[in-house]
């Protein structure tokens, strides 16, 4: 699930200045981190309940969530002015993305068959954090190549302008690719577990 605690205030969170040199980057700067949150419980039934209790709270949909994403764009653009004219000096955007996952205090204790089962559904809640963070990737990249190309603008406060909006209409299809990821793997779910089960199994009678 994703978390997008300053989804809406980054483009405000692009730092624009004048000046009058400044050498292009080809890459965001891009970071990841991981936090984790204990739940207990012995049951099938235990750990359904303690993932509702104490699963992050998303933004998006303000429910509890067995995983969930952090991410926070941010940044920095630079304006060359020459005669009338203005252009992009440097552009750096940034993308730290924090991934929130399950960690199961009794996993050694309990059942074979639990632990199967749990080992099964925290590989997939995993795996669906990390493609939260890769489609954040993506958009970053996406979002400093837009930048890039810009054209000049006859002043600069005209350019910002252009630069809001091109950081508005990538951040914004950045939230719709990750609400439809969303969407396909919640109606997903149940099949998709059937199979992984399925596998798994394979590989231990194996």
């Amino acid at each position: 699930m994703s978390m997008i605690p300053c989804f809406r205030c980054v483009a405000g969170g692009l730092v624009a200045m004048c000046m009058l040199s400044s050498n292009a980057s080809a890459e965001p700067l891009i970071s990841k981190t991981y936090g984790y949150f204990s739940i207990g419980g012995k049951t099938a039934e235990a750990l359904d309940r303690e993932l509702e209790r104490r699963g992050p709270v998303t933004n998006a949909t303000g429910h509890r969530h067995p995983g969930a994403t952090e991410i926070k764009f941010g940044g920095e653009v630079t304006y060359l002015e020459r005669g009338k004219q203005c252009s992009v000096g440097n552009v750096k955007v940034t993308l730290k993305t924090n991934l929130i996952l399950p960690r199961w205090k009794n996993r050694r204790t309990a059942d074979k068959n639990l632990r199967f089962i749990w080992d099964t559904l925290s590989a997939d809640i995993k795996r669906h954090e990390e493609r939260h963070a890769e489609i954040a990737r993506t958009y970053a990249r996406t979002l400093e190549r837009d930048l890039h190309a810009l054209r000049s603008a006859s002043s600069c406060p005209e350019l910002e302008k252009k630069v809001g909006a091109v950081t508005k209409r990538v951040l914004e299809a950045h939230d719709r690719d990750q609400m439809r990821f969303d969407r396909i793997e919640s109606k997903n779910f149940d099949n998709r577990m059937m199979r992984l089960l399925k596998y798994r199994m394979g590989q231990n009678d194996g």
